[in-house]
């Protein structure tokens, strides 16, 4: 028999621990999200749809956007035992500096409409991480303003080759000027993918006010005062800003870019130059034949071409033509620290946020970022050690195994690009 008796004030006391209440709305909700998941649903709430359908969206049914995620959640770990992983090192050298993490921020454009604080928080979170950042060519903040948010850290700066080469060639010598030490040569974007909720949504920018528009933002002033209250929203490096994303990027893009405006590019910048946007063996082959410091797996985060391949797909058949020769990175679909680590041991050296790190901005400006950083690092960490792997130099492809869900039907084209 369990003898009962009543519970001393005294003890009962000491089994009960109060916790301080947070009275600064932003730090609770903030603290409270616990993965990049809890972060986007915080987003969605505080952000009008057109502008959360342009974060959240890709191009036609979506299906590249979709692929890619499923194929970080369909993999296999294969811890080791009794390795001491008491600290773990996530630092790493990439494209000729220093990473504190093995993830930086990808290129976004039209940042500041998500949330005004755009570039400047990115960029100044990445800063105080340690991590690399990148601004787009289609930036809502200057190349000089970025550098003023981030002096000391690494900036990068995404090129897109323009119909008018001096606007292009303009924007190289800037970066150059202000330190920029990479430069992402973008290549899936001849032009603009077909982005169905935007244009659902009559999404343009600047945003046009209509009867949706109004009842959308209702709920969400405090959207509409920044908003309205802060500069406006333009194109930090282009004149044109009117328009739906589609007429913008296909009056802006180029599509008769070619091998010849990376050669003049190359001439111009004086860092590292990487080619962001392959999609293929054999055009990685090429590109390192040409002598570029580095490339990107991507299919732009499944904006452009709908059933694009998948990048975390084809990084061991690219790392094992070419992975040797030079560093790949990747990105598209990363929402978790774990699928960071699982790319790093098929051989990425490094890999780009994009959606994860807007969706952290949409949830709380530059603290939000910060959380995002912070959320993607424990996950790392906590991998790390999970694996018992004490540096990124010991994950190697034993420890992780991709598992099958779309398997190409063998044609002669399908070996082809093997």
């Amino acid at each position: 028999m369990v003898t009962r008796q009543l519970p001393k004030p005294a003890e009962l006391f000491e089994l009960l621990s109060f916790k301080k209440p947070e009275l600064d709305a932003k730090k609770r909700r903030l603290s409270a999200a616990l993965t990049i998941e809890d972060l986007r649903a915080i987003a969605k709430r505080r952000t009008p749809k057109a502008a959360f359908d342009y974060t959240e969206g890709a191009a036609e049914g979506e299906l590249s956007l979709a692929r890619a995620r499923q194929a970080f959640q369909d993999i296999e770990f294969h811890p080791s035992i009794l390795r001491d992983v008491s600290t773990v090192d996530t630092s790493c050298e990439i494209w000729g500096g220093p990473s504190a993490l093995p993830f930086g921020i990808a290129p976004t454009g039209f940042t500041r409409l998500m949330q005004t604080e755009g570039e400047v928080a990115g960029a100044g979170a990445a800063g105080a991480a340690g991590i690399p950042f990148t601004l787009s060519t289609l930036g809502t903040t200057s190349i000089e303003g970025v550098k003023a948010a981030n002096p000391t850290g690494r900036n990068w700066f995404q090129l897109y080759v323009m119909r008018d080469r001096e606007i292009s060639y303009e924007l190289v010598r800037r970066a150059a000027a202000n330190g920029f030490d990479t430069l992402f040569f973008t290549v899936d974007t001849p032009v603009a993918g077909a982005r169905l909720r935007d244009k659902r949504n009559g999404f343009s920018i600047p945003p046009q006010l209509t009867l949706g528009t109004i009842v959308n933002a209702i709920p969400r002033p405090w959207w509409w005062y920044d908003f309205l209250t802060t500069p406006k929203l333009e194109f930090a490096s282009l004149s044109s800003t009117g328009g739906t994303v589609g007429e913008l990027l296909d009056s802006a893009m180029d599509p008769s870019i070619s091998f010849a405006d990376l050669d003049i590019i190359r001439s111009m910048w004086p860092g590292k130059i990487v080619v962001k946007g392959v999609q293929n063996v054999e055009d990685s082959i090429k590109l390192v034949e040409l002598g570029v410091d580095g490339i990107v797996l991507s299919n732009h985060g499944g904006r452009q071409l709908d059933r694009a391949p998948i990048p975390f797909h084809l990084l061991p058949k690219v790392v094992e033509a070419v992975g040797d020769r030079t560093e790949v990175a990747i990105d598209t679909g990363i929402m978790n620290g774990a699928d960071i680590v699982a790319a790093y041991a098929l051989g990425a050296k490094f890999t780009l946020i994009g959606r994860a790190y807007l969706y952290g901005l949409m949830a709380g400006g530059r603290a939000g970022v910060d959380r995002t950083i912070q959320i993607l690092s424990d996950q790392v960490v906590r991998t790390m050690k999970l694996l018992e792997v004490p540096t990124l130099a010991d994950l190697t492809p034993a420890h992780v195994t991709q598992l099958q869900r779309l398997v190409p039907v063998a044609s002669a084209g399908a070996a082809a690009r093997v």
